[in-house]
Parts: C-alpha cells; structure tokens; sequence
C-alpha cells in the first residue's frame, strides 16, 4: 500500500513541514523540505541530541536556505540534511525516501528483496 504525504504545494517553495508517517512499521516524525519541484525527507530528530528540530509543531527555523535545529542550533543543509554548523558537524539527518509524482508526496516503497 503507497502512503501519501502531503501534496507538494502544501510546503512554501524553500520551506519545511512536519508530517507523521508509519515508517518501516513505525510511526515517525518526518520533516518535508521543498526546492521547487524537488522534496526531501528526513527523521525529525536531531543526531546531537535525539530531539525534534521543529520549535513548534510542524514549524521550522530557516536561515540563509539551512534548516536549524531549535533545540541547540545544529544547521542541516535543507536537501541533503548534512549538518555544516553547530554541535554535530559531519553528522546528517536520517533520510526517508519520498517521490514526487502528480503533484503528491509518496512515501516511496521499499525494493522486494
């Protein structure tokens, strides 16, 4: 079963939401970033403290095109969720795979193995 998201012009252009998905059996936080037609995907927690990043519910800290986390100011490149600054730099953000496809956001399903 495909899990839809969110339509895309649901996030601003160069925005973030939060979504709750069931993630390999496990219900997640997942942060959607946008970069026109192009949507990432992360694991809303933090890899310096294992917190949301969100300061409120589903509301993001941008600055200068790089999500912040709220907590402790750990900044993540919003499309490859790289942290470049702050107390875990050269950790990332765990990805989520997602597809863009007639304007929705899909939950993309794992390869059968």
């Amino acid at each position: 079963m495909r899990t839809s998201l969110s339509a895309i012009d649901q996030i601003p252009d160069g925005g973030a939401t939060e979504v709750e998905a069931e993630v390999q059996g496990v219900p997640e936080s997942l942060i959607l970033v946008r970069e026109g037609m192009q949507v990432a995907a992360f694991l809303n927690i933090c890899p310096h403290a294992g917190r949301r990043l969100d300061w409120a519910p589903g509301r993001f800290l941008i600055d200068k095109g790089r999500l912040v986390c709220a907590a402790h100011g750990a900044t993540f490149e919003r499309m490859s969720g790289e942290c470049v600054a702050g107390p875990c730099r050269g950790q990332s953000l765990r990805a989520v795979a997602v597809e863009v496809r007639d304007g929705q956001i899909w939950l993309a399903e794992p390869h059968a193995r």
